[in-house]
């Protein structure tokens, strides 16, 4: 069994651990319909649209 020579320093185990925590910018792809850049796998909020559907109903602004 393998045991560790020595105690892992509180700065190593959080760098490591700090990796995994990091936000990452959602990714946004131009909706089919109108254009409109949108998260994937969501409704356009500007049309409407989902995967060539109607789903919802744009508010007039």
């Amino acid at each position: 069994m393998a045991v560790p020579r020595s105690k892992t320093s509180k700065a190593v185990t959080k760098g490591r651990q700090t990796i995994n925590m990091r936000l990452r910018a959602s990714q946004l792809v131009p909706c089919n319909n109108c254009g409109n850049m949108v998260r994937f796998h969501h409704v356009c909020p500007k049309c409407g649209f989902y995967r060539g559907r109607q789903v919802l109903t744009p508010e007039a602004n």
